[in-house]
């Protein structure tokens, strides 16, 4: 099953509903990672998916440019800096660079203290995965060393440098309830590190409920982190080798999203305030601060309006 009508079709009934329609297209990009904005698959996103962005609180949306493994030239940051200048954008750098988080220390390159190129090794995980849909955000961080400058203990999948290899961490995240990611293997190299990555994230993917982020999962997952190594590192289900092969084909079937939807006419006509027209929405309200703009508050926008009667 490749849409939601055969999906439908099958195993439901009626139009649908906004719950099932955005958990469908999450399922099926899992499965196919096929544009979410082709034409069968658009009206089933969410807002965020739908405008490949983030909504903020007054209905404007925040986009974060993918820099894999935060490393990035000066012309490409000068290319960033104009084009936020030429359209007014709010700018700031963020905590990590996205994989939807992905984080990594400058490692053995630069640190003294760095045992493994942790640039290197988080530029190739972040471009493999960076196309990947999941019940929830994944978070993903590399450490050159046991100091943990990138914090990857905290994230649903973290790596960290040892003499030997690479430690492999899952399931950790911060939030309102911290969790401390488990040792899942120690000492890999880098194949084996991939392959168990693969396994890990295509397991989760599997089995995990709508909205559910992969420590919950894990605190769910019966017979806990023993049944979690036994799968994922010891094949106990069988299914590695099937595991492995959907990563495969996920990361063959990638493409730049927001530069299909920029290439397409059709897609690129959507990113309007209006369908029927050209002019931008008024109760989009900004304030100049700092030297860059922020959303109104309450009372600005009320203040704008009093003095426009």
């Amino acid at each position: 099953m490749r849409s939601f009508d055969t999906t439908l079709a099958k195993h439901g009934r009626g139009l649908g509903c906004d719950i099932c329609k955005p958990a469908v297209a999450s399922i099926l990009a899992s499965c196919w990672n096929e544009f979410v904005l082709a034409r069968e698959h658009a009206s089933l996103q969410d807002t965020n998916d739908y405008f490949l962005a983030n909504m903020q609180k007054d209905g404007t949306y925040s986009v974060v440019p993918r820099v894999p493994g935060g490393e990035i030239t000066p012309e490409k940051l000068i290319v960033l800096g104009e084009v936020a200048r030429k359209f007014g954008l709010y700018t700031k750098i963020t905590g990590g660079q996205r994989i939807d988080l992905f984080e990594s220390c400058v490692g053995s390159t630069w640190c003294r203290f760095g045992v493994q190129d942790s640039v290197g090794l988080a530029i190739e995980i972040e471009n493999r995965y960076r196309g990947l849909r999941a019940p929830h955000k994944i978070k993903l961080g590399v450490s050159g060393c046991t100091r943990e400058c990138a914090e990857a203990q905290g994230k649903d999948v973290g790596v960290i440098a040892t003499e030997k290899g690479w430690n492999l961490y899952v399931c950790g995240n911060g939030g309102i309830k911290p969790r401390h990611a488990e040792l899942l293997a120690a000492d890999l190299d880098k194949d084996t590190l991939i392959r168990y990555i693969d396994r890990f994230l295509m397991f989760y993917i599997r089995t995990a409920d709508r909205l559910q982020r992969t420590s919950t999962w894990r605190d769910n997952l019966e017979g806990g982190l023993d049944y979690l190594k036994q799968v994922v590192c010891e094949d106990k289900l069988g299914i590695a080798a099937e595991l492995e092969a959907d990563m495969a084909q996920n990361v063959a079937r990638y493409e730049c999203e927001w530069k299909k939807a920029i290439e397409d006419p059709a897609t690129r006509a959507r990113f309007r305030h209006f369908v029927n027209s050209d002019a931008t929405d008024a109760n989009v309200i900004f304030i100049q601060e700092r030297g860059q703009i922020r959303p109104a508050t309450k009372a600005e926008r009320l203040e704008r309006a009093k003095a426009a009667v």
